[in-house]
This record gives C-alpha cells, structure tokens and sequence, in this order.
C-alpha cells in the first residue's frame, strides 16, 4: 500500500468520482504519496498545524496510472509518484489523521 495525504475539502470533490486528481498532477505531472513510514515525516515536514486532513490508502497494484519511485529533492529517500489521476478502485480506504 502507498498513502497519498489529502484535505478533507480537497476529497469532498472527489470522494464519489471514477478518479481523484490532486492539485499537483497539472503543477508537478504527479501525485505525491508515501510509504507507510514516510507519512509521519512527510505531516511535519509539510503539514504542520494543518486541520482536516485525510489519508487515502491506496493499493498500488489496482493504479491505472504509472508509479515511480524516485529520489526527494529535501530527504534521502525515494517517494511513490503516481503519474496520472488516482482511479477509484485504487483507493482502498480514507481515514481522518488525528
């Protein structure tokens, strides 16, 4: 599973759609998601003191968009880019981050 980190404003779009697209797939051409262990670093890193956040499980076997795995430009570690929109039978479950 990869773990992609979303607004609850930002999912309520999307939430009964055939795809979910992040805002970053027409800034960056990929959707940013993490590892399991990478999703507490990437929440302090990037989201400090933000509310109504969600994260959306994602089974990346169902992804009808390409994934890669590729270096972080401010960690030393590689990050799961998925390279299109999200499909929805990929999204195996959305849970509020507490």
């Amino acid at each position: 599973m990869i773990y992609h980190i979303v607004t609850s404003e930002r999912w309520s779009d999307f939430a009964h759609k055939t795809e979910y697209v992040s805002e970053t797939l027409d800034t960056e051409t990929f959707v940013h998601c993490s590892r399991k262990e990478q999703v507490a670093g990437v929440l302090s890193r990037f989201y400090t003191g933000a509310t109504g956040l969600l994260l959306m499980e994602i089974d990346e076997s169902k992804l009808s968009s390409p994934l890669l795995y590729e270096p972080a430009t401010d960690v030393a570690d590689t990050f799961p880019h998925i390279y299109g929109p999200i499909n929805h039978e990929a999204i195996i479950n959305v849970t509020p981050i507490s």
